[in-house]
């Protein structure tokens, strides 16, 4: 069809020049006023496609359009979005998990501060006094780093030289088998949870997936007396983290994770706050009368 039309516009164009430019003239040719090839060709080709067009509307197709490119990166980004949130609208969808314990039958105090603030001595007396079972997240962490088989130990072992925060999925795990161990043997369903959480995100998923918290108790100390407190801990306590490089880790990664767990919870009202710049049975004075005040509600 193309080579038709050609033909017809070399034609068309010899003749009109012949007509109008005489051989014996010595006047300039007069340029032709009819239209050129490229014109005629670009009138033809347009005139194909509305034919074209027309003739695949009727058969119930359109014309087919031309295809963007995209390079692989950009399509397989594409694709993990879709995936993602379509993994979004399945989550949001089912229902929300059921906490392994009743907070009504179950009481969890969340002991926090800065290291060396003096939480563990405090959570013994508390033991003692009020039939808490104290679950130190470090120890337990430490116990299953130790553990002969542990698929966590050296995982643990590298957060902890580290001065970093264990995954949470772990320290989770490791304090729902020791409440239900200590359930298990009889005891008070009374936990302190002594340096957890740490992170907000691992504050959520415990109250999720374990048992709501009934209050925070959180020591404050000037940093001068835990470093004082933890070098001389580390003269005899074997612990890969009693050093002072470790020791300024930890008070960075508490400033900068924990304190906003302290903040998130004080807007609920459950925060009591101990100064732990006194001896250590001042201290325990503050803290039975919180836990006084806490048992009195109950009854």
């Amino acid at each position: 069809m193309f080579r038709n039309l050609a033909r017809s516009g070399n034609r068309l164009a010899t003749a009109s020049t012949r007509r109008t430019q005489r051989l014996y003239s010595t006047a300039p040719p007069k340029s032709s006023s009819g239209p050129t090839f490229p014109a005629m060709l670009a009138v033809a080709s347009m005139g194909f496609a509305a034919y074209y067009t027309i003739v695949k509307s009727r058969e119930g197709k359109t014309m087919p359009r031309r295809k963007e490119t995209t390079t692989y990166e950009e399509e397989e980004a594409l694709k993990q979005k879709r995936i993602a949130e379509a993994k979004a609208k399945k989550e949001q969808k089912q229902t929300k998990a059921i906490p392994a314990f009743s907070p009504e039958e179950v009481t969890v105090v969340f002991v926090l501060g800065g290291p060396g603030a003096g939480k563990g001595t405090q959570c013994e007396n508390l033991t003692k006094d009020y039939g808490f079972v104290h679950l130190s997240a470090g120890d337990l962490l430490r116990a299953e780093q130790k553990r002969e088989g542990s698929k966590y130990g050296e995982l643990i072992n590298n957060y902890i030289r580290e001065g970093l925060i264990v995954p949470m999925e772990v320290t989770i795990a490791l304090l729902e088998q020791a409440m239900n161990e200590a359930i298990a043997q009889g005891k008070e369903k009374r936990f302190l949870i002594d340096g957890f959480p740490r992170k907000m995100d691992q504050a959520v998923k415990f109250e999720e997936v374990v048992v709501p918290s009934k209050l925070v108790l959180f020591f404050e100390c000037p940093e001068e007396v835990m470093l004082k407190r933890l070098l001389k801990r580390g003269e005899s306590s074997g612990r890969v983290d009693d050093n002072i490089e470790s020791i300024k880790k930890r008070f960075r990664v508490f400033i900068e994770t924990s304190m906003p767990v302290i903040e998130a919870f004080e807007k609920d009202n459950k925060v009591k706050k101990i100064s732990c710049d006194q001896p250590v049975e001042q201290v325990y004075q503050g803290v039975k009368t919180i836990f006084d005040e806490m048992f009195a509600e109950k009854k």
